[in-house]
């Protein structure tokens, strides 16, 4: 990012670069300052935009190839084309493009063997996008709020991300709604942020857990109706469920071997302040249960995907099983 930004400083730029990554926040930020540095505020006579599969290849060499009117680059956008996964000539053609043009990919996915990816990486610059760790979210978000006159703690900090989850683009969102509702207080609390930001489906998936490991069917069937009211669907609970399980058999196993919060944290993928909650909420399942609901889990989805299930009832099915399955030991 830093490349980015000094390219853009400079008004020098690469021939191409490739922005990729699963932080869809930042790559499209990203994508929107080059497109801004680039094109210098000229009109969009200079500027192309492609996007999704069946793109012509023959349109964008032509396009590449036509000098900038009346500025000095021309910018051509491709986004999620998939040519960085699939076999395409592209690549032979980047590097007769002028200089005046340069071409910015913005993909979800990449395969770093294909021919595409290695053309880019020696004549341009590849950006990956992925998820911030804890502490980078804690900066992005506080500079949020300070950019408001807000100010947040380090607890209710981490309680809000535990709240809304790690997407930016929901981050900004719902911190948008809590510095309109404080209006001219200056520090945000718990109970703003209980006020006003919903709470996301993981943090849902908590609780159902919750009382499946307190073995009661009831009170996990009520919260996933409620999440159906809310129009999420039984497979995105199912497969949330099924991660759930898999976070607490790594985090119980990764202790047990003596592992602390930042070894289990950096180890199973998770942010470092939730680990302490995965292990609270590990301690009411063995390990053999664990991998047992782990295996229940992936059965009921194959069962649903394959027709023999229906989604809705299947899940139902599988929440009690799993709230029986979890006073063994």
């Amino acid at each position: 990012m830093r490349t980015i930004k000094q390219d853009i400083k400079e008004g020098t730029y690469k021939k191409v670069y490739l922005l990729y990554g699963t932080e869809g926040y930042l790559k499209k930020l990203y994508r929107d300052k080059l497109k801004q540095g680039v094109l210098a505020g000229s009109d969009t006579i200079n500027f192309s935009r492609f996007e999704g599969k069946g793109i012509d290849e023959k349109e964008i060499i032509h396009i590449g190839q036509t000098l900038p009117f009346f500025a000095d680059h021309r910018l051509v956008l491709i986004e999620n084309s998939g040519w960085f996964k699939t076999a395409n000539t592209f690549s032979d053609s980047i590097k007769d493009l002028p200089d005046s043009t340069v071409l910015v990919f913005c993909e979800d996915e990449v395969d770093k063997r294909s021919r595409l990816y290695k053309a880019v990486k020696e004549c341009g610059y590849i950006c990956e996008f992925t998820a911030m760790d804890t502490r980078d979210l804690k900066i992005f978000a506080a500079s949020l709020l300070k950019a408001d006159g807000k100010k947040i703690t380090d607890a209710t900090m981490e309680y809000f991300l535990e709240k809304v989850g790690t997407d930016m683009a929901n981050i900004r969102t719902e911190l948008e709604k809590i510095s309109s509702y404080t209006g001219k207080r200056d520090v945000v609390t718990k109970e703003d942020v209980d006020a006003i930001c919903t709470g996301q489906l993981t943090g849902q998936i908590f609780k159902l857990m919750d009382q499946i490991a307190l073995q009661n069917p009831k009170n996990a069937l009520a919260l996933y109706y409620d999440l159906l009211l809310l129009r999420e669907k039984p497979l995105s609970i199912l497969f949330l469920m099924l991660r759930q399980f898999n976070f607490l058999l790594q985090v119980k196993l990764l202790s047990s071997e003596g592992k602390t919060n930042q070894e289990i944290a950096k180890i199973a993928g998770i942010m470092p302040f939730l680990v302490g909650k995965y292990l609270t909420q590990a301690k009411a399942f063995s390990v053999e249960v664990l991998k047992e609901a782990v295996q229940f889990s992936v059965c009921t989805e194959t069962q649903i995907k394959s027709g023999q299930l229906n989604e809705q009832i299947g899940v139902e099915l599988m929440l009690i099983e799993l709230s029986n399955l979890a006073g063994k030991k």
